[in-house]
């Protein structure tokens, strides 16, 4: 048998096995990629009339070609960097558990810049100056972090009230009922107006280019372009956009709406996620649809709606600077108790309910009872960094995890053999980069996920060209990451016979699909996905000047005819 016909059966096998409908795309996948190295595709023109692979490099290139001295500020509720107080006094600086900043600090170290975030460390005030500046990364200094202080009030509201048990319940399929107050959504609105009044002090201009990040600032793009209203507005919303049925049940619905289109960009993880917006908008607000330009026309001010897949960077600083494959490998099953030809299984994440980590657990229950001679060999180790501990919701998770794993360790265990290591620290990104390269395969298992870059992290980890990414079909990831073991991970059964299936995968098969998908992230890496936006804020701003100039020609004619 050849090498392709290997390849074409052992598809056909996990598709029947599975009974997924990835079996064609997967197929087509292969066919068009080649067996050797990574990708190779013929150059095609991008969509800024290059060919050229996108790297730092070329983001800072085309920021400079397309928006020469214009500043570039950041917003997000999430700091790149945190520094916390230790027992013994000193300063420790870490990297917060987030998507959201994986994907934009290799961006803002392209284009520098400024980035607004709140201030929640516990030695965040004496790291830097009196209004809350400081260059990051330490000792680098390649952009400015701008600090913003909330009182506990505030926090409670804003982050822990309204955006994360009213905003992320409601966007997420995961079955968590959505709580919203009137005293929340005053205190949304109040830090929101706060961090609208650090964009005005940080501006060089009065048309800055604002770039703001997801649910946590629905309204500033409006308050914004109240104060500077020449500036150009991103606003990026990481998470799902839900239907107009589901928006509904927020009492707030027209004012998230409105506060959005005060963007002159407003972009979404998928398309599903734009029609949402767009149906959204028809239904709450009085608008025009403009389905050509794929843009909404409120109160005369243009916004256009468009889906940006976030990504990571390529090469990844982290998968580069991680020891070789072989050397974690052998690591990781020293620091669990591991012998070292153990298969290991790694997922990593915030503990969040919509992760489908129960289910995660379950699966690997599932996987152990079905499949008896995994036991003993097999072993699920959980990088779970804790989240919003002060949410009920969240409380119960943790109890919930704690008392599968106790119970799957119990049913399976046997004197130091544990079927599931719980790591519930946080760990440092080149930490996570080391499990990713010891595991035999990778559980991605989200309920529902705007995109999910632990699976493009993995992916990217892997250089050896070995593992396996079981991927759940409800992240935005898995429209592109097709060469995955795609499942539902609601359906416990299938999810356990893909763990298998990983498990027992030929590395040459497994060497297949991590090269097609290593190919597929190393062209649509984060720097093609800020260019593809800042391309779009360009032209828009192009449009917008253009405008403006014509307003105050047209001013001028009818005050010198006035005269």
């Amino acid at each position: 048998m050849t090498f392709a016909s290997f390849v074409r059966a052992s598809f056909a096998t996990t598709s029947a096995f599975l009974g997924h409908r990835w079996k064609g795309r997967a197929r087509a996948a292969i066919r068009q990629r080649s067996m050797s190295g990574i990708e190779k595709q013929e150059p095609t023109r991008d969509f800024d009339g290059t060919d050229e692979p996108w790297s730092a490099d070329r983001l800072k290139r085309t920021l400079g070609t397309l928006l020469p001295e214009d500043d570039v500020i950041v917003v997000a509720n999430r700091e790149p960097y945190i520094h916390e107080r230790t027992s013994d006094g000193a300063l420790r600086v870490l990297h917060p558990a987030s998507g959201l900043v994986t994907a934009l600090e290799p961006v803002m170290h392209a284009c520098s810049g400024v980035w607004i975030g709140h201030g929640s460390g516990s030695g965040d005030r004496e790291a830097c100056d009196r209004k809350g500046r400081l260059l990051v990364p330490p000792g680098e200094g390649a952009y400015l972090l701008r600090r913003i202080w909330l009182s506990r009030e505030e926090e409670q509201g804003y982050y822990y009230g309204f955006s994360n048990q009213g905003l992320w319940p409601l966007c997420h399929l995961a079955h968590t009922r959505p709580s919203f107050e009137a005293e929340d959504f005053a205190r949304y609105r109040s830090v929101n107006r706060k961090f609208a009044s650090a964009v005005c002090e940080e501006a060089k201009s009065d048309d800055p280019i604002v770039f703001v990040q997801d649910y946590h600032f629905a309204l500033l793009p409006k308050m914004i372009r109240e104060r500077l209203p020449r500036a150009t507005i991103i606003t990026f919303w990481h998470i799902p956009w839900p239907s107009a049925e589901r928006l509904d049940i927020c009492p707030w619905q027209m004012e998230l709406l409105e506060g959005l289109l005060g963007s002159s960009i407003v972009g979404f993880q998928t398309q599903q996620h734009c029609n949402n917006f767009f149906d959204a908008v028809d239904q709450f607000l009085e608008s025009r649809i403009d389905k050509e330009e794929r843009a909404v026309v409120h109160r005369g001010r243009r916004t256009l709606v468009r889906p940006y897949p976030i990504s990571i960077d390529w090469p990844n600083r982290w998968a580069d600077e991680a020891p070789p494959v072989e050397e974690c490998r052998l690591a990781l099953r020293k620091e669990v108790g591991l012998s070292e030809d153990a298969l290991v299984g790694v997922g990593v994440d915030r503990l969040d309910y919509t992760k489908g980590i129960v289910e995660r657990f379950l699966a690997v229950e599932r996987l152990l009872t079905r499949h008896r001679r995994f036991r003993g060999k097999f072993t699920f180790v959980q990088v779970a960094a804790p989240s919003r501990t002060v949410i009920p919701s969240y409380q119960e998770l943790h109890r919930q995890v704690a008392t599968i794993v106790a119970r799957v360790n119990r049913k399976f265990g046997r004197g130091s053999y544990r079927p599931i290591v719980l790591r519930s620290s946080h760990h440092e990104p080149s930490e996570v980069f080391q499990h990713y390269r010891a595991a035999d395969l990778c559980y991605v298992s989200s309920l529902h996920d705007g995109m999910n870059l632990v699976a493009k992290e993995f992916v990217a980890a892997r250089d050896d060209e070995q593992g396996v990414l079981v991927l759940s079909r409800f992240t935005g990831a898995s429209r592109e990451l097709s060469e995955a073991l795609q499942v539902n991970p609601y359906d416990i059964d299938s999810a356990a016979d893909a763990l298998a299936m990983a498990l027992d995968m030929p590395c040459a098969e497994q060497r297949v699909r991590i090269r097609a998908m290593r190919a597929r992230i190393a062209e649509q890496n984060v720097y093609r996905w800020a260019g593809r936006i800042l391309v779009d804020a360009a032209r828009t701003r192009q449009r917008d000047r253009l405008a403006h100039r014509i307003e105050c020609e047209r001013n001028g004619l009818r005050e010198g005819v006035s005269a």
